[in-house]
C-alpha cells in the first residue's frame, strides 16, 4: 500500500536515445557560454579546491585521492545553481548571480511549514552524500595504504607501486571498489537533485525517480556516466584547469539530462 502510494504521485520516466548524453553537453556548453563569468566561477571554485588539496596533500596520495574524489560524490550538490541557471534560461529569466545568491539562501522561502518531509531535502541530500565521500576517503586511504608494497606518499608512488605494480591486482581491485561505491551514488543523484530543486517532491521519491530513470534508460546512462568521468579526468589532466570549462558543462549538461528524462507535469513547482 504504501509503496502504491509513492508510485501514484512519482513523475514519468521517459525513455531516451542513447547518445542523448551528447545533446545534452552542447545544451549545456551553450548555457555555460550564455551564462559567462557566474558559470565559469563555479568551475573556478572547483579548480582552486583541487589545487589546494594537491598542494595541502601531494605527499600524501592516499589523501589526495580520496579527497578529490569524494569532492566528485558531492559535487551533485554543489552544482545545484547550474541547475538553477539553466532553469532561468529555460524560462527566458535572467540569468545572473541572483539566481545563484537566491538558490543557495531562499529556495526554501515558499515553504509554510518548516518541519515538512520536503523542506530540509537538498541539506538531507548534501549531508548523506558527505558521509559517503567521508566513507570513501576513509576507504580508499586504507585500501591503498594496505595493498602497497611499499609507502605511497606522492603520485609517483601511486603509479609505481599501485598502477604499475607487477603482483597483484590491486588497481584493478581499488578501481573496481569506487565503481561499486559511486555506481549506487550516481544512480540516486543523476536527476534527483535538479529534480528536488524543481519541483515538490520529498528527498525518497527524487531518488526513487532517479533510480528509475537509470534502471529504464541503462545504455544511456552508461555513457552519460562516462562522459562525465571523461570531463574530469580531462579537466583535472591539466593541473584542475580544466575544471573551469568542465564543472559548468556538466552542471548544465545535468540540468537538460533530468528535463530529457523526467516528465514532470504531474508534479507541483517548487
Amino acid at each position: 500500500m504504501f509503496v502504491s502510494t509513492i508510485n501514484a504521485t512519482l513523475a514519468k520516466v521517459k525513455q531516451t536515445p542513447m547518445m542523448s548524453p551528447l545533446t545534452w553537453v552542447t545544451l549545456g556548453w551553450r548555457d555555460m557560454v550564455r551564462c559567462g563569468w557566474v558559470s565559469y566561477l563555479h568551475g573556478l571554485l572547483f579548480a582552486l579546491f583541487g589545487i589546494l588539496t594537491f598542494i595541502l596533500a601531494h605527499n600524501r596520495f592516499w589523501l589526495l585521492a580520496g579527497a578529490l574524489s569524494g569532492l566528485l560524490i558531492i559535487a551533485p550538490i554543489l552544482a545545484t545553481s547550474l541547475y538553477a541557471l539553466s532553469r532561468a534560461l529555460e524560462r527566458g529569466e535572467k540569468a545572473d548571480f541572483k539566481v545563484v545568491t537566491y538558490t543557495w539562501t531562499q529556495w526554501q522561502k515558499s515553504h509554510t511549514n518548516k518541519l515538512g518531509d520536503d523542506y530540509w531535502c537538498l541539506i538531507r541530500l548534501g549531508i548523506l552524500l558527505a558521509l559517503a565521500a567521508t566513507g570513501w576517503v576513509i576507504t580508499s586511504a586504507a585500501f591503498i595504504t594496505l595493498i602497497a608494497q611499499s609507502p605511497v606518499n606522492t603520485p609517483i608512488d601511486f603509479v609505481r607501486n599501485i598502477v604499475l605494480a607487477k603482483q597483484g591486482w590491486g588497481f584493478e581491485l581499488w578501481l573496481t571498489l569506487g565503481g561499486i561505491m559511486a555506481a549506487p551514488i550516481f544512480a540516486s543523484t543523476v536527476v534527483a537533485v535538479p529534480l528536488l530543486l524543481d519541483r515538490k517532491v520529498n528527498l525518497f521519491e527524487a531518488i526513487l525517480i532517479s533510480w528509475r530513470a537509470v534502471l529504464d534508460n541503462p545504455l544511456t546512462m552508461a555513457i552519460w556516466a562516462s562522459a562525465i568521468m571523461l570531463f574530469i579526468f580531462f579537466g583535472t589532466a591539466f593541473a584542475f584547469v580544466g575544471l573551469i570549462v568542465a564543472i559548468p558543462v556538466l552542471g548544465h549538461a545535468s540540468w537538460h539530462a533530468y528535463r530529457d528524462l523526467i516528465d514532470v507535469t504531474s508534479l507541483p513547482a517548487r
